[in-house]
């Protein structure tokens, strides 16, 4: 939740600072939530998943924890399919940016789809 508050936070906070309009604001907060649960459920995902030597650090932590996550109580295959819509939906909030959005989608497309 604090991660993807802060992920939330800083894609609104951009849009403020560049003095955009209340919809493009909460269009690049939208964009923010989305990539937020990205990130954490690629983060879950990775620790139910991952081979150690490749993440450079423990992995199973939850599981050890006993803490529950979506990751864990759906499976590998329902997270990597949710993560892919994920990446859709904020592929398509960039939509009416055009290219100046690209790496913002590659930014959304890699905290998704990263393998550490």
């Amino acid at each position: 939740m604090k991660t993807g508050a802060l992920i939330r936070f800083a894609c609104e906070a951009g849009a403020i600072v560049a003095g955009a309009p209340a919809a493009d604001r909460e269009r690049l907060a939208e964009f923010g939530s989305a990539i937020g649960l990205a990130f954490q459920l690629a983060d879950d995902l990775l620790d139910l998943t991952a081979d150690e030597k490749r993440m450079g650090k423990a992995t199973k932590k939850d599981a050890a924890a006993g803490k529950a996550t979506l990751a864990a109580l759906h499976g590998p295959d329902w997270a990597r399919e949710q993560l892919h819509g994920l990446i859709d939906q904020a592929h398509a909030l960039l939509e009416p940016y055009g290219e100046e959005a690209d790496m913002l989608k590659a930014a959304a497309t890699f905290v998704a789809t990263r393998s550490s």
